[in-house]
């Protein structure tokens, strides 16, 4: 903000104080005008009107206590800076007390009130950059990467917006690929928590010993090569989310201080004896079915029902075909920026494929094919060679039998049948009946 930007209005019924500031912040480089009482201020006022107001305390009609009261309610942003000829202790706290950014007395210093106008200004800058800056990162991040336009991931949408506002906790369920981390993030960057951290930990990547450690932290000394303090990942949540991801691979042990830190929202250190107390939202994801966990004694019922509160399950990518297109072709311009390549559509044939494909990785799998596509590619667009299932169906029709062939053909059909048989076997030109023994001799299983 240029001083030639900054906009000032001087209230005061002394033509003398108004003409003598005018001039003063004029020369300054400001935007000024002045006004003898509060009436001709409040007439036409509105929201970004004016960025500081100089109001003296003592007018007719209004005083300059009673104005601050009504400019602030109509823009609350604008700077008043109050001034007065006639100081008492009682005056100036009750102007601070009203929302007034300083008190200044006459006769006035100029060089003291510019300071106070920098100041003034460069808070004013701030609280303006610090706005900006939360709008973009909720428009940034409110559903990055989360990509889908069908009617089983408009589902997750609404529920993620119904459940991100509250403070419940939240179960994600869905097989490897399916977005799950994505799910609570958006989760996270829509709810009141968001300017603070989500850490999240991968429950499968760690030993039992070190997934204390991970979560817990430790105290210096605490076990060999414990050379210094470390927070734990729970620790570091404080105030944000915590995401568990894998939480049904937890150890039997963890899953009790799991639900003990769950129930107090306090823990020590491994190693340690000082209570750490903690605000976090928990948002765990699994791919197991921690029900049956529950039934084999796996899995403890009570963390069960403490984890399973608000529950979002994410269909696999067979379940939402319609979806692949338009993931596609989102991972296509972003490969494409990434790797500053010219390739901005797929071919008619190479989409085919990808809509054929039966998805085992699910999203996963879909963005590192066109990633693999994208490096091999070359412009204008991906064709059906660039896909990494033109050389696995090579490969593989060379060196397979007959009735490998033929396995291997009926499993993508009914993949993209969705398993419907009917559908399936007149794709196949067989009859049911066929099909079904074809399914029984293969051993052919739904994913």
């Amino acid at each position: 903000m240029n001083n030639s930007d900054v906009k000032i209005l001087i209230v005061d019924d002394e033509q003398i104080v108004r003409e003598s500031l005018t001039h003063w912040f004029e020369e300054d480089g400001y935007q000024v005008s002045s006004a003898a009482d509060a009436f001709d201020v409040l007439k036409d006022l509105h929201p970004g009107k004016y960025d500081i107001m100089l109001v003296d305390i003592k007018m007719p009609k209004m005083s300059g206590l009673e104005l601050l009261e009504k400019v602030k309610e109509i823009d609350p942003d604008c700077i008043v800076i109050i001034i007065t000829a006639y100081a008492s202790v009682p005056s100036a706290v009750q102007a601070l007390k009203n929302g007034a950014f300083d008190y200044v007395t006459k006769p006035i210093d100029p060089d003291e009130l510019s300071h106070l106008i920098k100041n003034a200004i460069k808070q004013k800058k701030l609280k303006e950059e610090n706005v900006a800056l939360k709008a973009s990162i909720d428009e940034m991040f409110s559903f990055e990467g989360l990509i889908g336009e069908s009617p089983e991931m408009k589902k997750v949408f609404e529920l993620i917006k119904i459940v991100a506002p509250q403070d419940t906790t939240v179960m994600i369920r869905g097989e490897s690929g399916t977005g799950k981390e994505l799910i609570a993030r958006a989760i996270h960057m829509n709810s009141p928590r968001r300017y603070y951290p989500i850490i999240p930990v991968n429950c499968g990547a760690f030993t039992e010993t070190l997934l204390e450690s991970e979560l817990f932290g430790h105290e210096k000394g605490a076990f060999t090569g414990a050379q210094y303090r470390r927070k734990g990942k729970i620790e570091m949540a404080n105030g944000g989310t915590l995401f568990l991801d894998e939480v049904g691979s937890v150890s039997q042990k963890m899953q009790v201080e799991l639900l003990r830190v769950l129930e107090t929202k306090q823990f020590t250190r491994v190693g340690g004896t000082e209570i750490v107390k903690v605000d976090f939202r928990l948002i765990s994801a699994t791919n197991e079915n921690l029900e049956r966990l529950v039934e084999e004694g796996k899995f403890r019922e009570d963390l069960y029902y403490r984890l399973n509160v608000f529950t979002i399950y994410v269909p696999p990518l067979r379940e939402r075909r319609s979806d692949i297109p338009v993931l596609a072709n989102y991972f296509v311009q972003k490969f494409a920026r990434q790797m500053n390549k010219p390739i901005l559509k797929i071919s008619d044939e190479a989409m085919e494929i990808l809509l054929n494909h039966s998805w085992p990785g699910n999203v996963r799998e879909l963005e590192n094919a066109i990633e693999r596509a994208m490096v091999v590619g070359k412009p204008p667009e991906i064709k059906p060679s660039d896909l990494p299932f033109h050389l696995e169906k090579v490969n593989s029709f060379e060196s397979d039998s007959l009735e490998e062939v033929e396995k291997k053909h009926i499993q993508r059909v009914l993949s993209k049948y969705d398993w419907n048989i009917s559908k399936a076997a007149q794709a196949l030109n067989i009859d049911r009946v066929t099909l079904y023994n074809k399914i029984k001799k293969y051993g052919l299983q739904k994913n």
